[in-house]
């Protein structure tokens, strides 16, 4: 559903470390919030070398989920299999699980994540899509987006362009 958006360890983390989780929250707007159970303990373990990332499991606009159908756990177990490098990327295996058996859409950075969902017809937006739709609909400016990109990248998110270049390149994407 258009409605529902799963969310991905990373985008959280990065938004909350930096203070921008409000502005996340208005892009979500109307729309439900989710993350599966795995994200939910990644973002804990963090939180327990960060307090900031508290911020997300205190969020009431964020739902936790608990992948608990067969449906989502076989799904979750299939991602996995592509996925899960040691502990790495459970939470992707995650989203992608609740994404699939909700009709949901991934909100994934991570390219195989993102491989992943093209390969099985799950639909995703990239949290830079997410901005840039916010953009568009005039939710957001193009100065506060080049400002909360340059801060995700101050503390080591990767994005396709360098401090300063959010701009540039969204016009260039035709994004904005």
């Amino acid at each position: 559903m258009d409605d529902i958006l799963t969310f991905d360890t990373g985008p959280l983390s990065h938004f909350a470390l930096n203070n921008w989780l409000g502005v996340l929250k208005a892009v979500v707007g109307e729309r439900r919030a989710l993350i599966p159970d795995v994200v939910v303990d990644e973002v804990s373990v963090g939180a327990r070398r960060d307090s900031r990332l508290h911020e997300i499991l205190d969020a009431d606009w964020i739902e936790q989920r608990e992948l608990v159908t067969d449906e989502e756990v076989t799904a979750f177990v299939k991602f996995s299999a592509f996925l899960v490098k040691g502990k790495r990327n459970r939470g992707e295996a995650g989203v992608l699980a609740l994404a699939e058996t909700l009709g949901a859409i991934a909100v994934v950075d991570d390219g195989a994540a993102r491989r992943s969902a093209d390969k099985n017809g799950i639909r995703k937006k990239p949290t830079l899509a997410l901005l840039c739709e916010a953009i568009r609909s005039e939710l957001l400016t193009v100065k506060l987006v080049s400002a909360l990109a340059d801060d995700l990248i101050a503390t080591k998110y990767r994005l396709p362009f360098a401090p300063g270049e959010f701009e540039t390149w969204a016009r260039a994407e035709g994004m904005i």
